[in-house]
């Protein structure tokens, strides 16, 4: 399993393309549309975009990738979220081009991409339907937990209670993990247990 990470330059915000041998991958955010070239130009097809959740600056990219066929998948509370007003609204308002999301996400959902196990962990807070998935032994996060700090819950749908119950969720997962953070730098979550003061 190989995670190449794409930052953009509005908001810098991460999507991480994972491989794990042959010519397919799939995507983790798709946060701007210039990412198909810059994947095509690594031989990979992506018929797969996970999403942790449906701020604009995490989905922008993905009509690019529905164009060439690729299903989306998010939480099934974020589903009807996405193409909100209140979302869209965010920031003054953000053009999102639209996609359709083929797959609705539960908390212990479990399933395959690329010969490789994906597990859906619920973690509201950040918003109402954040996921993250465990792959391996990596976590990606999303805007849930960040290196050093977690997500803002001010936008619409955030909610601090929730997100706090969400981060003992992290905590508590048993052994370390490579963590991916939808802004920021990467980092592990026994780091995050021993230094980030919202896991303490």
């Amino acid at each position: 399993m190989k995670v190449i990470k794409f930052s953009s330059d509005y908001g810098y915000c991460n999507s991480f393309l994972v491989i794990n041998g042959g010519q397919d991958g799939f995507l983790i955010d798709c946060a701007t549309p210039d990412l198909t070239d810059k994947i095509y130009k690594l031989g990979i097809r992506v018929k797969t975009v996970l999403l942790t959740h449906g701020h604009f600056d995490h989905v922008t990219g993905c009509r690019a990738f529905a164009e060439d066929c690729a299903s989306f998948y998010c939480g099934e509370k974020e589903k009807p979220l996405i193409f909100s007003k209140e979302y869209l609204g965010i920031f003054g308002g953000v053009k999102v081009p639209r996609f359709e999301i083929n797959r609705g996400l539960a908390d212990g959902d479990e399933f395959k991409l690329c010969g490789l196990n994906v597990k859906v962990i619920s973690t509201p807070g950040h918003t109402a339907g954040s996921v993250c998935y465990l792959i391996g032994g990596c976590l990606f996060t999303g805007d849930t937990l960040f290196r050093g700090s977690i997500g803002r819950t001010d936008l619409p749908s955030g909610n601090t209670a929730e997100i706090m119950k969400s981060l003992k969720k992290l905590a508590s997962l048993k052994g370390d993990y490579k963590v991916y953070c939808g802004h920021g730098e990467d980092t592990t979550l026994d780091f995050e247990r021993f230094h980030n003061p919202y896991l303490r």
